[in-house]
């Protein structure tokens, strides 16, 4: 299949920018998958702590070195209602196991926090670097060199891009990724929203808000809305480290339990032991890398990708950037409309057709690349299927439905919703950001109006709730950077901007912080770099300069002179308080060392 000349433009680009690092990391990998790991390479006292908790049967297997061993890689916990469905998943995937002759064992847990909990709290300082400290924690669990394989669990935010950095780290193992599903559909998420903008206006008490919010979020499960966490999961199928129709199947449910057994033993039959080794580093190549960022637009998912697919990108020996990102966008058509970006949520995508609709949908548009390797074993035409369940308990696949359960949900390529991509990167004066437009409408994507200038999402509260903001502006909100206080999402501001937007103002939001995969109807230019802790332009804005937020030409300005914005002195600001308290203290070095938004924005270095 020939792809579409911009989709084979920018992936030899890519290509050729990575030839060295990409080839490095290659032979690193296939030299790590001709020493091992084997259980033979160890001491006996080596090989005896390592199964010195398995049963007879699994220690006789396992001193043999014959059999191959899974390690499992879990961010369960039961605060996470993400995640508390992997509570069972270590005993289905033993069980799976052993039904092959084969042995697995739980290599390690990593952390995993909720950005849902931690919205608008200290805490959410944390989040982007625990990316990263989930990475190194799942190397930890891998260090033993007991494993064949390795399968994956986690859903959301920062979790899954920091597995599949370790998984790359590793990339000599084969790794299957096994999420839990979404929770099934509660309060629907444009109530929830309403509810919350009547709250910030006052109109509603602290207890309806609790009601509705707890409404919507009510069960185990991923949230349905699509944003990072579920943008995960459509990029873990779409670039091949699902099992085809896996993504979005509701958790504790006898197909998902199936898909769940069925990945551990598709992991254990693609180690080097059997005749489909299929190791982890070889699936992700650029291919794979552009695959997923057209899935990004095509779905209108979450704008945290564009700093986790350049990091993840990176892991492999890729390098990816912001132009490739925006040169993709031109060409790819928005094919979903999921909330924020519509009004349904991520069941209702699976229900019209979900991933394998909207994968031969790219396919037959050229838009992907076909010719990739999986875990599946197959290239990716192998993924436009549904998973279905047998009468016996395992799992069959069948053909995507041809025509859309739901044409406001999820279009055909012929009949898109919007002809390019719901991700865009501006540039100009004040440097790089990203804007997603997909959820933004026409008339709101050009903004031009006064600064006002704020060092945080409270000071911007503090003006809203004061009723100082009471005429067109760009709320520029500095000092949000990951070197600054670790790159927090700022959701706060959401409902403010959407009642003053409402209200007939033109506003747009300009900051090197975050917004994440929720970013809604209000344009925000966000992850700007140079970040104002590194003396970027940003830090140059003063308050009643004139910024221009313009989406539809991809450009973010400051009309001011060019000689006296030049001339000006970049403002600093006191970080005191971010330094410490909820663990901050214990990140001074991730601050330190972290890289610029539009480089991953890690700490694992050039």
């Amino acid at each position: 299949m020939t792809v579409h000349e911009r989709i084979g433009e920018v992936t030899e680009r890519i290509a050729k920018r990575s030839r060295d690092s990409r080839e490095t990391y290659l032979e690193r990998i296939r030299k790590a998958g001709e020493d091992g790991p084997r259980r033979g390479t160890l001491s006996c006292g080596n090989l005896a702590h390592g199964f010195a908790a398995c049963g007879l049967v699994d220690k006789e297997r396992l001193s043999g070195d014959v059999v191959p061993n899974l390690g499992i890689i879990t961010a369960y916990n039961d605060m996470l209602s993400a995640h508390q469905p992997y509570e069972r998943f270590p005993d289905l995937i033993r069980e799976a196991a052993r039904d092959m002759g084969a042995v697995a064992q739980v290599a390690g847990g990593v952390p995993a926090m909720c950005d849902g909990v931690t919205q608008g709290q200290a805490g959410m300082e944390l989040s982007l670097f625990s990316r990263d400290v989930i990475a190194m924690a799942a190397a930890v669990g891998l260090s033993h060199q007991m494993f064949d394989a390795a399968v994956f669990l986690g859903i959301c935010d920062k979790i899954v891009p920091g597995l599949v950095i370790s998984a790359l780290s590793f990339g000599h193992l084969p790794a299957v990724f096994v999420p839990a599903g979404p929770m099934p559909s509660g309060l629907p998420n444009d109530e929830k929203a309403k509810v919350r903008q009547l709250y910030s206006e006052g109109k509603v008490d602290r207890a309806a808000l609790l009601e509705a919010e707890s409404k919507s979020y009510h069960s185990p499960g991923t949230c349905t809305f699509y944003g990072t966490a579920n943008s995960n999961q459509m990029l873990m199928e779409i670039m091949g480290l699902h099992l085809p129709g896996a993504s979005f199947v509701n958790p504790n449910t006898p197909l998902r339990d199936a898909l769940t057994k069925e990945a551990a033993q598709r992991a254990l039959a693609i180690t080097a032991l059997g005749n489909e080794y299929t190791p982890a580093g070889e699936v992700i190549d650029e291919r794979a890398i552009v695959n997923g960022v057209v899935g990004l637009h095509a779905t209108g998912g979450s704008t945290n990708h564009t700093m986790h697919l350049v990091a993840i990108a990176h892991a492999a020996g890729i390098r990816l950037t912001w132009d490739d990102i925006s040169d993709l966008s031109d060409v790819v058509p928005l094919l979903a409309r999921i909330y924020p970006n519509g009004l349904a949520d991520v069941n209702h995508f699976q229900a019209a057709g979900g991933l394998g609709f909207l994968i031969r949908e790219l396919l037959s548009d050229n838009l992907l690349h076909e010719d990739v390797r999986t875990v599946n074993g197959t290239g990716l035409s192998g993924y436009t299927v549904e998973a279905k369940l047998n009468d016996d308990g395992t799992v069959r696949r069948e053909a995507a439905p041809q025509v859309s359960g739901n044409d406001k949900v999820l279009a055909t390529a012929a009949k898109p919703f919007h002809p390019t991509g719901g991700l865009s990167v501006l540039s100009g004066n004040l440097g790089k950001a990203v804007i997603k437009v997909s959820a933004v409408k026409s008339e709101h994507q050009i903004v031009q109006a006064p600064a006002r200038v704020f060092h945080s999402q409270e000071e911007m509260q503090e003006a809203y709730k004061a009723g100082k903001l009471t005429s067109d502006f760009v709320a520029v909100i500095r000092f949000q950077g990951p070197k600054a206080n670790g790159m927090p999402e700022l959701h706060k501001l959401t409902p403010a901007l959407g009642v003053l937007q409402d209200r007939g103002l033109k506003v747009a939001l300009v900051t090197d912080g975050r917004m994440s995969g929720a970013s809604g109807k209000v344009p925000a230019a966000i992850h700007v770099t140079p970040e104002a802790a590194q003396g970027g332009p940003i830090a140059k804005v003063r308050d009643g300069d004139i910024v221009r937020v313009d989406a539809t030409k991809g450009t973010l300005e400051v009309l001011v002179d060019r000689q006296e914005f030049d001339a000006r002195e970049p403002v600093t600001a006191d970080l005191s308080a971010n330094q410490a308290g909820v663990g901050r203290d214990l990140f001074a070095a991730f601050r330190t060392m972290v890289g610029t938004a539009d480089t991953g924005a890690h700490v694992f270095g050039a």
